[in-house]
């Protein structure tokens, strides 16, 4: 049962995280924390290896589509992306090796701030002045912030990515999903190999990861496609109530930490 639960929520989060470019995680983990009883390294784990494998699938599918991502300022962006998604990994195992319910506190509650924040930025994004950073170094220091708390939540990367790529780089909805999901491969993919060379892995059940590998990559290819029939308000609106039940989900884990 846990396995066909688990293969439909990667599925259906990583279908979602590929339309808005979310990466998928970012409901994986929440719902995971929520419903499966397996420690919180075990599901960052997991959500981590899906959103993986998802990315990747997206990338490929996106590979002569009209939406690019941006050459320069993307892999800037995917650099220091990577290098915060060894320093996040290295946080979390910090913050874990403390004991009892802390890094579960911390990421609920660093999710919880963060979503609400970029809630507050969609609803007024129309009214405010984006930037068009073209610096390199800031580029890249941006990237690495973005790859550190993809890494520390063990959600790819999520709306954040987005809100970021909004304001800082002036993308419309869809460049930004796109360039977002570029990122996360980065991060993740440093963060997974960080965890493989200091041998940190968590204890877990293969049957369950294969099932969530490949209801992100199934996911990850039907994301794309879906994405590709929606137009930039239609993903806008996803986004939105994304946000909602993800603040949602984050406020119920919370309070279950204390109970």
């Amino acid at each position: 049962m846990q396995i066909l639960f688990s293969f439909l929520i990667c599925l259906l989060a990583t279908t979602i995280g590929g339309i808005s470019g979310v990466g998928g995680g970012v409901i994986i983990k929440p719902v995971l924390d929520a419903v499966s009883g397996m420690p919180v390294a075990t599901v960052s784990f997991l959500s981590g290896c899906t959103v993986l494998a998802m990315t990747i699938t997206s990338m490929l599918h996106s590979r002569g589509g009209e939406v690019k991502v941006e050459p320069r300022r993307g892999t800037l962006l995917a650099i220091g992306a990577a290098v915060g998604g060894v320093v996040g990994k290295e946080l979390f195992e910090l913050v874990q090796s403390t004991g009892g319910s802390a890094v579960s506190v911390a990421q609920q509650v660093m999710m919880i701030v963060l979503t609400l924040g970029v809630l507050v930025y969609t609803v007024n994004r129309p009214r405010i002045i984006t930037r068009d950073v073209k610096n390199p170094a800031a580029c890249v220091a941006i990237g690495l912030v973005l790859g550190l708390l993809s890494a520390f939540l063990g959600i790819g990367g999520g709306p954040i990515n987005l809100a970021v790529l909004y304001y800082f780089f002036s993308m419309d909805t869809k460049t930004a999903a796109l360039n977002s999901l570029y990122v996360i491969l980065f991060s993740q993919s440093a963060s997974f190999l960080n965890t493989l060379l200091r041998d940190t892995i968590p204890p877990f059940e293969w049957p369950v990861l294969l099932a969530m590998v490949v209801g992100g990559v199934a996911g990850g290819t039907l994301g794309r496609s879906v994405s590709k029939k929606l137009s930039n308000a239609g993903v806008d609106r996803l986004f939105f109530w994304l946000l909602l039940v993800i603040t949602g989900i984050s406020c119920y884990n919370l309070a279950r930490c204390f109970l």
